[in-house]
Formats: structure tokens, sequence, C-alpha cells
């Protein structure tokens, strides 16, 4: 808004400039919107002119250069990050590339590339994101074309503490190279700790392409002004978070629930910060000061002593604190432990895997130390741990209704295992550790893979058992606050109806106000057969299957490994049952609403 002072320091654009910054604003995407912004605030602060060089100038000349295309496919966010990061990468080396999520990627295209990267994530057991399951299947199909003029590299996301490491990854690769396709260079797995692996990556990745790829332009293309680099870089995201502060960590269960989930209400006040539901909040948090010393007693090491983390010296203590994961384990760990102390007694448990698994599954790194005591330089043992990662949590309210706060849904992970009580390393952070008003670290990870659609007409479906019920809080608040007239239908489940109903006033007057259409409740404990949300979408199989007709999205959050399985099952049942289709009819109806986004999980 423009004060009276400075009505009459501004000019309107003119109709001409007006339509020409209309006509070049539409054909932008999101991230080339933010650093046009970025670029054009940088401008309006600076005394300096813009400059481009002759070279750049030229680029929307040169047709005949070949093309680089960065498919990606995720499910958090980390594969579209380094995909992004890659392309600016690929741009000041001269190469010509473009970015595309694998969701709106036309398989067919393949036949046409030269080359090309591909960066995926694997989640669950050993599964592909949603977005890269449309061109996943076809590339191991009949359909898929032989491919003997296509260069590829690959980067597969992933985490050593689950038995399919990058398995997507791996599936790529062997399935480009069965069509004839031609590895660029080796194949890259990266762990949860992928930066410097990535960085390597993208040098030798590079280095190869300038010998495929003529690049248009040798300089660096990078003409910013520096107020215009400022603006761009404050943006705040996982390597620069932004300190907000906690106002209400509140337990939502009863008493008597076996289950401890907290609403948690955190102020982005000054922040800027915008997100959208569907999102989630990036959360980094510090380890339990207690678990910090019996590491320290355990492995004979001194809490002042200095240790060097990504080129940075400090204290083991603070190392330990907030640099290094604690809580998750890890056979990376394991091994590195036992090669630094010669632990007779590990080593024999290294030998067998699956003994291994079972004592991590319940084990966090305090318990392998403490079981194991040895003595272990500090450096060694900084260098044998993970860096510690940031949690991700499903947002639970909409900026319309909450402004600049942030709602999340937490599950307090507590439980008993080798003679103590354990916390996760957010959860107690953020329901036991942290106290109201005090600062943590966050950001905002866009998710584009689970939005509301864009016409507010459109009638959705939510299945959200547990924490799942997050974004759906979201999604009810965006509707009643843009008054919407899509109708809404909830499926919700939990082991009690008196202990576990999650944030049940909202919901009922929801349905009071009309806004909800439709409450399907799932408690499994209340009577002597387990009730699932699976089963009540069973029961519910015809009303769902004219919802689908009508245009329906339908939306899944929570368990990815059982929950979302059994949901889609039953949804594959439902269609065919009620759509009078095959089961493979059935899987190309679900397939197609997953195509035209109408089907989208946020699950893990």
């Amino acid at each position: 808004m423009i004060s009276n002072n400075d009505s009459n320091n501004f000019s309107a654009l003119t109709e001409q400039q007006l339509q020409m910054l209309s006509s070049t604003a539409s054909s932008l995407n999101k991230e080339q919107l933010i650093w046009a912004s970025g670029f054009l605030a940088g401008l309006a602060g600076s005394s300096q002119t813009l400059s481009i060089p002759t070279s750049v100038k030229a680029l929307s000349s040169n047709a005949a250069q070949p093309e680089l295309t960065i498919l990606y496919g995720s499910q958090t966010g980390n594969a579209k990050g380094i995909a992004q990061n890659y392309k600016v990468s690929a741009a000041q080396q001269g190469f010509n590339a473009k970015v595309i999520s694998m969701a709106d990627y036309k398989p067919r295209q393949l036949k046409n590339e030269t080359h090309l990267v591909v960066i995926v994530s694997t989640h669950g057991e050993g599964d592909a994101p949603d977005d890269a399951i449309e061109l996943f299947d076809f590339i191991a199909s009949r359909k898929a074309p032989k491919i003997p003029n296509l260069k590829f590299s690959i980067v597969g996301l992933g985490d050593t503490s689950y038995e399919f490491f990058c398995q997507t990854g791996k599936d790529f690769e062997s399935r480009l190279l069965s069509l004839g396709a031609t590895a660029l260079v080796q194949r890259l797995d990266c762990d949860v700790d992928y930066d410097a692996m990535v960085a390597d990556w993208t040098t030798a990745l590079n280095s190869k392409l300038k010998d495929e790829l003529k690049p248009i332009v040798n300089e660096k293309i990078a003409y910013l002004t520096p107020a215009a680099n400022a603006v761009v870089e404050s943006l705040y995201n996982k390597k620069h978070p932004f300190s907000a502060s906690l106002s209400e960590a509140t337990k939502i269960t009863a008493r008597d629930s076996v289950k401890d989930i907290r609403h948690i209400e955190i102020s982005l006040e000054d922040s800027g910060i915008v997100y959208k539901p569907g999102d989630a909040l990036g959360v980094w948090f510090s380890n339990d000061e207690a678990i910090v010393q019996r590491i320290l007693t355990a492995t004979s090491t001194e809490a002042e002593m200095n240790v060097s983390v990504v080129d940075a010296e400090m204290t083991l203590q603070e190392a330990l604190l907030n640099k290094r994961e604690l809580t998750l384990s890890y056979p990376g760990f394991v091994k590195a432990y036992q090669a630094s102390t010669s632990h007779i007694e590990l080593g024999q448990l290294i030998e067998n895997k699956a003994e291994l698994r079972e004592y991590l599954s319940v084990s966090q790194i305090v318990d392998i130390v403490e079981k194991y005591p040895a003595r272990i330089d500090a450096q060694a043992l900084v260098d044998a741990l993970r860096p510690i990662t940031p949690r991700l949590y499903s947002i639970a309210s909409s900026q319309a209704e909450v402004e600049d706060e942030v709602h999340l849904t937490v599950a307090h992970i507590e439980y008993e295992a080798n003679g103590f009580t354990h916390q996760g390393g957010a959860s107690g952070f953020l329901s036991t550790r942290l106290v109201e008003g005090e600062q943590l670290n966050v950001y905002v990870e866009n998710n584009d893979n689970f939005r509301l659609p864009a016409d507010p007409n459109t009638p959705i479906i939510m299945i959200g058992p547990g924490t799942g019920i997050a974004p759906f809080r979201a999604f009810m608040q965006e509707r009643d606050a843009n008054q919407a007239e899509g109708k809404n239908w909830l499926f919700f489940g939990n082991p009690n109806f008196t202990q576990d109903f999650l944030y049940q006033t909202e919901w009922q007057g929801y349905l009071k106000s009309g806004l909800l259409n439709k409450i399907s409740l799932a408690f499994s404990r209340d009577q002597a057969e387990k009730v699932y949300v699976q089963d009540r979408l069973k029961e519910n199989g015809k009303e769902v299957f004219d919802w689908l007709e009508q245009g329906a999205h339908f939306y899944i959050c929570g368990d990815a490994l059982r929950m979302a399985k059994d949901v889609e099952t039953s949804l594959l049942e439902l269609v065919a049952e009620h759509g009078n289709k095959t089961l493979a009819e059935a899987k190309q109806y679900v397939g197609e609403m997953r195509k035209s986004k109408r089907y989208q999980k946020d699950v893990y």
C-alpha cells in the first residue's frame, strides 16, 4: 500500500509497459517468477544499470543447440531441489538445459532425447515416488522404444538405514541400459547426507558433457546487480532456515491414549515466509543433552575436545548436540565405530546382517556405544556419525486463517528399549525439550504434488488416519476462507474415539456449517474387530466412485508401508466393482487419476 507521502513519487506503468510485463510474467514458472521478483527488487534498490553480456543475448537465437533434459521424481522435494540446482550449474557451463517433473513428462518423448539426467528418490520398500511411476513403468514395458542414441546420468536418493537403498535409481539405470542407452558417468547413490557427493557428481558430469554438448557461451551467466543477488539469496531454505519461535505445544490426545500427539504452533513473524496447504515444514532440532553425556561417557571422550565438522571447528559436545544424528541408527555407523575401536563382539554382530538390522530397529546410537563401549578418537566418533538432518512435517494450517503462524500435528515418539526410555529426535525436541518462546530453525518445503484443486468447485476425498489428518486441516481452513463450493469428505481413523479424535471440535464445526459434507470414522479398538480407513472406504464404495465420476480429487496422507498401500488396494477394488471394470481397467482408471493429479499422496 502506498502512503500519501509517497504518492507524488510513484509513477504508474503505462498501458504498453503493463502489457509487456503481463506477457512476460505469464510465460514464467514459479521458480522464474521468484527469481524475477528478486531481480526487480534488486534493481529498485541499486544505482547500477542492468548489463547483459552480448553472449547471453545470443542465447535465444541459437536454435541448433542440443538440449539436456533433467527429469526428477521426488516424494519430499529433495530430488527436485538437486535437479533445479544442477540446471543452474549446467546453464553456467553454457548447456541448453531444462528441468521437468516426471509427472509432467510424456514417456514417449524418451526416444527423442539425446542427453538425459534422472534424479529420483526411493521410498517405502524400494518403491518409486508417485510422480515417477508412469515413466518407471513405461520403460519396463513392451512399449518402451530402443534408445541407442541416448546418453544419461542417474542420481538416486535414499537412506542406508533401509534395506532397499536407492533401489529406484538402480532400477532406472538397468532399464535404460537394457534399452540401449549409455551411461555418461557412474550412477550416484546418495544417503541422507548428499551435498558433497552431488557436488563431485556435478563436476564430473559437467566435464563429460563439455565433450558432448557444445556450450553456447564460455562465460558464467551471472549478471544480477549485487542488490538483486542479495534479495534472491535471502529466501529461507534448508541451508538458510528462519529462526522462528515456539508459540504453543499442546497434547491433543487424552490421558489414557496409546498415542501422544501434539499440536504445535510456531510463529513466523517478520519472516515473510509464504506456504500453501500441502506444503511441509522442515524443522532443525538439537539432541538431548543427557544422551550426549551418556555417549561421551561410553566412548571415553571429553566434551571440550576440538573436532572438525565440514571445515568448521567446534567442541565435541557442540557437534553431538547440533551437528550429528543420534536418534536414527544405521549399519554405516556400526561399521565405522567397529573399525575405529576393533570391538570383537560388535564385529560379530556385523557379520549377521539380519540380526544387525533387527537390533538397529529399536536401538539408537547411545544404545550401541553403551552395549559396546570403547575408547575412540573424538574426530573418529564425529566422522562415524551422520550429519543431523531436519525432519519434515505436513503443515496443518492455512495462512488464510493463521497468517504469520504455522501449525503442525506431531506424534511424540517415545518407547522403551534396551532398559531405557527413548524419544524421537525432532518430536522429543518439539514436545518436551523446547520451551514456549524459544527459537528453532525452520523452512518451508514446497510440495506441488499435494495440492487442492485449482477449481474451488471440485469435490475432494481425504484419507488421513492419525497425524495424516494434518494437511486436511489446512485444506479445510483454506476452503473455508475462500468460500469454496466443492464438496469435502474426510476419512479419519485412530485407536479410540474418546481418546484419539484429533481436532474433533473443529471437524464437528465444519460438519455443522456444511463445509464438510461427510466424515467417515474408523476407530480400530472401539470394537472387537479392528476397523481401519480402508474398511470404511469399501463400505462407502459406491458413493466414493460416484464422487470420482464427478471429478473428485482423492488424497492420502500417512503411513506409506501399510495404510497407503491398503487404501490404494481398496480404491482399485471399489473402482472395479462399482465401475464395472476389470482389475486392469481399474488400474488404468486410477493411473489416469494420478496422471491428471486427481490422485495425490503425502506418505512417509
